[in-house]
């Protein structure tokens, strides 16, 4: 792979993942096939800063989680009024995370 191709991925999508997989997303696209980047360069990922303003405005109902994809706890956040309110303060801080993580995966599920 071309790296001036790796580094305008890393470059323009390096907020969408923590900073401490940047590194280990290069080099797994400095090895990937070149039939392959296309499919890399059409992936939406969720950005981490909408993910914010979602969970502070409608976190309550869990409508956060499901946009990244966390169904699960979505439901839960819903049936509980985000967890007497209790969950949706913690969410405040850990939500950032929780969608570039799930960036993370969604991107090796490709790589991989």
């Amino acid at each position: 792979m071309d790296n001036n191709k790796v580094d305008m991925f890393i470059l323009s999508n390096g907020k969408y993942f923590e900073s401490n997989q940047l590194m280990q997303i290069r080099e797994r696209l400095l090895t990937l096939d070149d039939s392959k980047w296309s499919v890399i360069q059409t992936l939406q990922f969720k950005d981490p800063t909408t993910s914010i303003i979602i969970s502070i405005l409608a976190g309550t109902w869990g409508i956060d989680r499901f946009i990244i994809g966390d169904t699960g706890l979505g439901i839960a956040k819903l049936l509980t009024c985000g967890g007497l309110f209790i969950w949706t303060v913690v969410d405040w801080f850990l939500i950032m995370d929780a969608t570039r993580e799930k960036n993370f995966i969604k991107l090796q599920q490709f790589l991989y």
